[in-house]
């Protein structure tokens, strides 16, 4: 059990409740990946501000993720972690600041993220001096490209002698060198999203730029289709919102919109701190989504109440102990 200690332990320990669909969760992730299967995630919260790209950089390259959905923050906040880490302020204590404190925060040019911030000068400003150069010569040019494709661009030409982050733990990256399938629904609401809005509106920028949500969800349609080849592709959710709500609906729109051939997801688990009822953020049930042909009632579904900063890690770790020895794993599994 040596080469697995993470999946032994929740093999051993998670038993019960939170523990036991985290467990399940884990264990039906890896039977479709092995069966040639692909996974599709959407990340929503604040996901990279808290590093989660320390596990879900590897997990891209060793090929447990195919594709995502993320929002604006997070597919910024992943390429200012690479850039300005070293400048990034933590406030372990943040749960007992005061509005004072907060303005002290603001003055100093940082911006709060929880328990983390985001230093202004050396993420947003360094960022936007590479990005809008970008904008105003595709305004001129008349080129249109969807949002994440600035963002492949802008890390990819990046000096690695620049780097204040370790690459290898940065997701965006890993994800520009595989040209791996992102949506960005909702770019907008993110702090590149309201430069953009402003460079447009001084007419420096055309929005017309950037492509749409709309096409996104258009060219999705094609993605999806491919992902899903062979095993089907699964879904796998973090937090609520639009980050999920927008690529899960892809399966209904492709069957009644398009009037087309296409597969259910394959399978289906969220992670959230937030009730999935009542209408909340956090999203409707699986069940539910089962009458929005979004899922099947055959779909292995699982909903771990609890932090995504938490599971995720522990899951992927398994994961990728399971794949890098699966005699051992097998071994261990019932």
């Amino acid at each position: 059990m040596q080469n697995i200690p993470t999946l032994a332990f929740m093999m051993r320990h998670y038993q019960n409740f939170n523990a036991r669909a985290t467990k399940n969760a884990t264990l039906a992730y890896l039977s479709h990946i092995k069966r040639g299967g692909k996974m599709f995630w959407a990340v929503a919260g604040a996901m990279s501000s808290a590093q989660l790209g320390i596990t879900l950089a590897p997990a891209i390259r060793t090929g447990l993720i195919h594709g995502l959905s993320v929002t604006g923050a997070n597919l910024e906040e992943s390429l200012f972690r690479l850039v300005a880490h070293t400048h990034y302020k933590d406030f372990p204590e943040y749960r007992y600041f005061t509005k004072e404190d907060d303005t002290k925060i603001l003055e100093a040019g940082m911006r709060r993220v929880t328990d983390t911030s985001i230093p202004e000068d050396e993420a947003f400003r360094a960022v936007e001096k590479i990005m809008v150069p970008m904008w105003i010569e595709a305004s001129k040019q008349k080129t249109r490209r969807f949002w994440h494709e600035y963002f492949y661009d802008v890390i990819l030409a990046l000096d690695p002698a620049t780097y204040e982050g370790n690459a290898e733990d940065c997701w965006l990256l890993e994800a520009a060198k595989h040209n791996l399938p992102i949506v960005v629904p909702g770019y907008e609401d993110s702090t590149f999203g309201n430069i953009f809005a402003s460079y447009v509106k001084s007419d420096e920028c055309s929005a017309s730029i950037v492509k749409s949500g709309v096409e996104y969800m258009a060219h999705f349609y094609d993605e999806y289709q491919k992902l899903s080849e062979g095993a089907g592709i699964g879904f796998f959710q973090i937090g609520g919102g639009i980050a999920g709500d927008f690529p899960i609906c892809v399966v209904p729109s492709i069957k009644y919109d398009l009037k087309q051939e296409v597969k259910p997801w394959a399978y289906f688990c969220q992670i959230s701190d937030s009730t999935t009822s009542y209408g909340s953020y956090s999203g409707a049930t699986p069940n539910e989504k089962i009458t929005w042909d979004k899922l099947t009632k055959d779909t292995p579904m699982f909903v771990i109440e609890s932090d995504a900063t938490i599971v995720a890690p522990l899951m992927l770790t398994a994961l990728m102990e399971a794949q890098k020895y699966p005699d051992e794993a097998s071994a261990i599994i019932k």
